[in-house]
């Protein structure tokens, strides 16, 4: 490939286009990047739409941290000039809006395969790990849920101050945590374990409980507290 070439999103296979993945599959099976593609319309000569999305995704923290960027802010990012970050600012003001129109109607959890049912479908196409943590109220409904981590959940990287600081922000008293294992394998490693037992007690000392820890595999899973890895 030419050195400063850059694939079209008009010459990636179509089953791979965010429209025609949208039409075919449905909203529900896109992920967060895939949307905020499908959104922005159009890239920039430096890269394509698919790519400046995926980029401001991870670069933010998830859809959290772009939702709490101004118009201004937004267009300091490279590829987006006032019109994308109006469009982009305004779809993210409308889910936040829907999120607190009917708190009543929220997701509720009761068991793992609940949460992972609700991640499952984007996370087990991640070709990179994803950390993400689902903030919880007292009644285990689903507040929303936050990408902490993407491209290495490792032990030596994961920090408890970062993994609840959303949960302190939005005064959630408890959480559970989910990644992904690209492999397919959703067994937890030793670092899994470690990261989950460090994540347990600091929980503890911040009054917030840490409910599971969610291993997700390709359309398997493993929940880390029934088999008590990592939890007392």
């Amino acid at each position: 490939m030419a050195e400063g070439y850059h694939l079209r999103l008009r010459e990636m296979p179509e089953g791979e286009r965010p429209r025609e993945r949208l039409r075919s599959l449905g909203a529900s099976a896109l992920t967060n990047a895939e949307l905020i593609a499908i959104l922005l319309g159009t890239g920039s000569r430096d890269e394509n739409v698919l790519a400046l999305a995926t980029r401001l995704h991870s670069a933010h923290g998830g859809l959290s941290g772009l939702a709490r960027l101004n118009v201004a802010e937004l267009c300091r990012e490279r590829g987006l000039g006032v019109a994308k970050a109006s469009q982009l600012r305004a779809a993210l003001e409308l889910g936040l809006r829907l999120a607190s129109t009917h708190p009543e109607e929220r997701v509720i959890v009761r068991s793992p395969r609940e949460v992972a049912g609700l991640l499952m479908n984007e996370m087990s196409q991640l070709s990179q790990e994803s950390l993400r943590i689902v903030l919880l109220n007292i009644k285990n409904q689903v507040v929303r849920i936050h990408e902490v981590y993407h491209g290495n959940v490792g032990s030596a990287l994961v920090r408890p101050s970062e993994v609840y600081r959303e949960a302190v922000r939005d005064n959630c008293p408890q959480v559970i945590v989910v990644h992904n294992h690209p492999s397919g394998d959703p067994t937890p490693s030793r670092d899994d374990i470690s990261v989950t037992a460090h994540l347990v007690q600091a929980g503890a000392d911040l009054e917030i409980e840490l409910l599971d820890h969610i291993v997700l595999g390709h359309g398997t899973f493993v929940s880390m507290k029934e088999k008590k890895l990592g939890f007392p």
